[in-house]
């Protein structure tokens, strides 16, 4: 025993030695002065403002997409960033004109309704069908086939709430795929609950796709209030028949940019940090919350960087385009990078709203696990805590990035608590933002991409 407490007695100071040789005393005084110029600064606030209210909704394609583009672009070089560029990124160009709903049966009642993202139009008048109810999507996936000939499909699935939103993944199955499998029983049109733990009356919209050799059928999710009153009538024995009118459109390829810009490192410039989020958003609000804040905030805290010192490594700022019709322009970004891909030392995006950072977690080679802690011990005076299960996963635009390489993944975990109350809603607005919550995450992302950029052991990823 005494060997023992001899031997860790000795590797103590070894042990502090390491983790001092990671960073200077200077580097660690810059974290802590970018930590304080962030808190203080209004920077990521005027730019979310901006965004939101100058440019508005970005659906990609439109009009508003692409001003945000020349918007974003011209922020960037207005702040001073060393390199500024844009990447082309397609994508399938669909546009939502016009929408509603009616409970036809057993009394007429308006039904609040949203075409979900790449779903076909009905006739001009609409359509009328009885409505079959199922509680799951596994439970419409066991139905008859043919058992919902002349009939809308409807998916009650409530998603659950939760600091970290994994009520989502399980919900979301339904909107990904709901009308694939009501078409194959019969169905003329495919209706479902939310993907929303809110309780106002508003319809979520997101993505979802078709299958080829499955007919396409009309497609929407309505406000939980009213999934609640058809449920109601079911249950209570009614027949419930509903209108469906939704008025949309596929024109075919559209083409968007990714906007890049880059602070370009002092020792390694060819190795950089990879933050940023995504520039498009849903027609319906203004993105304020997705992701109009991930892109402010991490534009600022490159900034704040820039103003403090320069890093060693560069720091990039990825604003990427058409995420929310399937996440195109990381496809695109991580496709034309595919041979330096090895030159992305940490990753991170910021898109899940703009409520306080909490945790912090990495996914990286234990030989990268000093420089880790050492980031974590900068974040605690920002009550972040440390998340040591480094199995992060980032945000959806890093999932192409994750499937290339075992590169360095970190993520920044935002309270979700409240998130999908508001998620790809008209309710989606700059009024839902915090300021001071914002300057948090800006100061997190700073500390995080300074520190990443400067640690003297060069971050990799997990091994596969």
């Amino acid at each position: 025993m005494k060997k023992l407490l001899t031997t860790i007695c000795a590797l103590v100071p070894l042990i502090g030695t390491v983790k001092a040789q990671e960073f200077t005393p200077t580097q660690i005084q810059q974290v802590k002065q970018v930590t304080e110029l962030a808190l203080d600064s209004d920077l990521s606030w005027q730019l979310l403002e901006s965004l939101t209210s100058e440019v508005g909704p970005r659906l990609p394609g439109s009009e508003n997409d692409k001003k945000a583009v020349e918007w974003a672009k011209q922020q960037f070089e207005q702040l001073g960033f060393d390199k500024v560029w844009l990447e082309p990124a397609t994508f399938p160009n669909w546009r939502r004109y016009r929408e509603s709903g009616t409970i036809i049966t057993p009394s007429k009642q308006p039904l609040h309704l949203t075409a979900l993202g790449n779903s076909i139009g009905t006739p001009k008048e609409g359509l009328t069908a009885p409505v079959v109810m199922f509680e799951t999507l596994d439970e419409l996936i066991a139905a008859p086939k043919g058992s919902l000939e002349n009939k809308i499909a409807f998916v009650n699935y409530r998603m659950n709430r939760h600091i970290d939103g994994n009520g989502y993944g399980p919900a979301v199955r339904a909107r990904n795929t709901g009308a694939i499998e009501a078409a194959k029983k019969g169905a003329i049109a495919y209706m479902m609950r939310s993907v929303s733990t809110s309780h106002h009356r508003f319809a979520h919209t997101g993505n979802s796709r078709y299958k080829d050799g499955v007919s396409k059928i009309p497609n929407t999710a309505i406000a939980n209030p009213d999934a609640d009153q058809i449920e109601r009538l079911l249950n209570a024995g009614h027949a419930v028949s509903v209108n469906i009118n939704l008025q949309t459109e596929d024109l075919g390829e559209g083409t968007s940019y990714n906007v890049i810009a880059e602070i370009t490192g002092s020792d390694a410039p060819q190795q950089y940090v990879l933050i940023g989020g995504h520039l498009d958003s849903w027609d319906l609000g203004t993105g304020a919350l997705d992701d109009g804040a991930g892109v402010a905030l991490t534009m600022a805290a490159a900034t704040h960087i820039k103003q403090i010192a320069r890093p060693k490594r560069s720091i990039r700022v990825v604003l990427f385009a058409a995420e929310e019709l399937g996440l195109w322009g990381a496809k695109a970004y991580f496709k034309q990078h595919a041979d330096k891909l090895d030159n992305i030392v940490a990753a991170a995006e910021s898109d899940f709203g703009a409520d306080v950072v909490y945790g912090f977690e990495s996914s990286v080679s234990a030989n990268s696990l000093p420089v880790v802690r050492a980031i974590a011990e900068q974040l605690a005076p920002l009550d972040i805590k440390y998340v040591r299960a480094n199995n992060a996963h980032g945000g959806p635009d890093l999932i192409p990035l994750r499937q290339a390489t075992n590169a360095p993944i970190f993520a920044l975990h935002q309270d979700g608590t409240d998130y999908f109350d508001y998620h790809h809603t008209a309710d989606d607005t700059l009024d839902k933002v915090d300021p001071d919550k914002l300057k948090q995450n800006t100061a997190a992302y700073a500390v995080f991409a300074m520190m990443a950029a400067n640690a003297k052991t060069t971050l990799t990823g997990k091994n596969p």
